[in-house]
């Protein structure tokens, strides 16, 4: 599978954007999608996950009850609706996805940057 970010920008804090990710290649309602960030200096790190249905979503501690993961099976589509962004969201956002055998992919990513 090949994936595509894209709705990352400039924004400021308090403010929200909505990011997408386009997934080309067969069997996309097979795979677990995800959210990392990588902020400048820092680690990449896990921000949420949604199961192949849809039904279970994980998020971290960082983001819960402010980020919402999304996905639309029938588009191939994974989605992330931040809202009330903080400067340390500031970040450049990566979608994955990991199919049934645990193998994992990713794509490129979308700068997010939150002015205080």
């Amino acid at each position: 599978v090949q994936l595509q970010a894209c709705g990352g920008g400039f924004v400021q804090a308090g403010g929200s954007l909505r990011l997408s990710c386009a997934a080309s290649g067969r069997s996309f309602r097979t795979y677990v999608m995800g959210w990392f960030r990588q902020a400048p200096g820092k680690e990449r790190e896990f921000v949420a996950t949604i199961s192949w249905r849809g039904d279970r979503k994980y998020y971290s501690d960082s983001v819960k009850g402010r980020f919402t993961i999304s996905r639309d099976n029938d588009n191939s589509m994974v989605y992330l609706q931040m809202n009330s962004l903080k400067p340390e969201d500031t970040a450049v956002y990566y979608c994955t996805g990991t199919n049934v055998l645990g193998r994992g992919y990713w794509g490129q990513g979308t700068l997010v940057t939150v002015s205080s």
